[in-house]
């Protein structure tokens, strides 16, 4: 029998990278940062706490990472057409009973909804695309599909508050489910590939490792913590920065301008990591990025001021953790290769997920336990360095 061919559209067809990076672009913004800018005016106009707010979108991302298990094993079998056009659908109707929510119960069940959505549009699902797509090429378009992720924030930041300006939340939430209606569901079908019976098998794979075969090794659990713990120290510190250097006495605009810019650091650590050599052993990629943490950390916890200086670190420790991003999504095929990349990333990627959805919480009840951002930034650096070490092992 012949291998399924797809018209039009070869495998590495560029129109592809964009649509996916697109797709990135748009579902990011819409069922992830949209919720941050949007949160203090839900508080405010149904009277509900922003600590259930904020709560509700907390949860939709545990579920993500649950969800991210079977949705890396379906992409795996199914191909990526169906089940990322499918989550962009269930994205839209979470989307629709958030914007329709009578009370937070209802509000948090419609994030339920759209965390499953989450794990079949997000970074990992588009990931597993590239990495099944493109194999040992796959480097340059992670940062492509990255680097459009990262882009998200720019673009629906401002435009959700424009929405908040003309509309209620409620409205605001409607429109943007419409627009993840009418952009991500066509490009997901038109763009993706239908099944992977027409990619070839690539010798140099190895063994097709199973999913219950590699966690049972202690490779994937050093991994796995190793990735937790610079998770947890990168996220925790950097998205303190605001309360982090109005405590070193910048001005609250000041703040925020330095936690935008640590946000520009993460596209530029990105490119970076193009830049890095090829060759080297996947674990010394995981030792580097944990002690350029460290680093970046352990000057942000220390350095007193001035305001320049401490966003220029900012803008380091975010270089270093857009870095990071692409060090996580090469990890499993860099060790156990490009099939049943999606199982076994889904496995992995669950408790890292959670993790990510923790860290908000984290920073903050670290530095009140301390008694001090400074002092939990410090705690976040020797974690790193931790890591930095136990990467060898990985």
């Amino acid at each position: 029998m012949s291998q399924r061919v797809e018209p039009q559209l070869t495998a590495h067809h560029p129109v592809r990278l964009v649509a996916l990076s697109l797709g990135q672009v748009v579902s990011w913004g819409i069922l992830y940062y949209a919720l941050i800018v949007a949160a203090p005016a839900i508080a405010g106009e149904t009277g509900w706490s922003l600590v259930a707010v904020t709560s509700a979108f907390s949860g939709g991302l545990v579920v993500s990472a649950v969800a991210g298990v079977v949705v890396g094993r379906l992409l795996d079998e199914r191909g990526p057409r169906i089940v990322m056009t499918a989550g962009a659908l269930v994205g839209v109707g979470g989307l629709v009973v958030v914007a329709l929510a009578p009370d937070p119960l209802v509000f948090a069940a419609g994030w339920v909804v759209c965390g499953v959505a989450q794990s079949s549009v997000l970074y990992q699902a588009a990931f597993t695309v590239i990495t099944r797509r493109y194999g040992e090429r796959r480097h340059t378009p992670l940062t492509v599909v990255t680097l459009a992720g990262g882009l998200a924030s720019t673009v629906f930041a401002p435009v959700t508050a424009l929405l908040l300006g003309v509309l209620d939340w409620r409205g605001t939430f409607l429109v943007l489910a419409g627009v993840l209606a009418v952009v991500t569901v066509p490009l997901h079908w038109f763009s993706l590939e239908h099944s992977w019976t027409h990619l070839p098998v690539r010798h140099d794979d190895g063994p097709a490792h199973t999913v219950s075969r590699v966690i049972r090794t202690r490779r994937f659990w050093f991994l796995e913590v190793t990735m937790i713990v610079l998770t947890v120290s990168l996220l925790s510190a950097t998205l303190a920065a605001v309360p982090l250097f109005t405590e070193k006495g910048l001005t609250f605009e000041l703040a925020a301008l330095g936690l935008g810019l640590i946000g520009a650091g993460q596209l530029i650590g990105r490119l970076v990591f193009l830049a890095r050599p090829r060759g080297a052993p996947p674990w010394a990629l995981i030792a580097t990025v944990a002690a350029l943490a460290a680093a970046a950390l352990a000057a942000l916890a220390l350095v007193p001021g001035p305001a320049w200086l401490l966003i220029a670190i900012g803008v380091v420790a975010g270089a270093v953790r857009g870095s990071y991003t692409l060090v996580q999504a090469s990890a499993v095929a860099d060790r156990w290769g490009t099939r049943n990349y999606g199982s076994i990333n889904g496995a992995f990627a669950a408790p890292i997920t959670i993790a990510a959805a923790l860290a908000p919480a984290i920073g903050p009840a670290v530095a009140a336990g301390i008694g001090s951002f400074s002092g939990m930034v410090a705690v976040m650096a020797g974690a790193a360095v931790i890591a930095a070490v136990t990467a060898r092992l990985t």
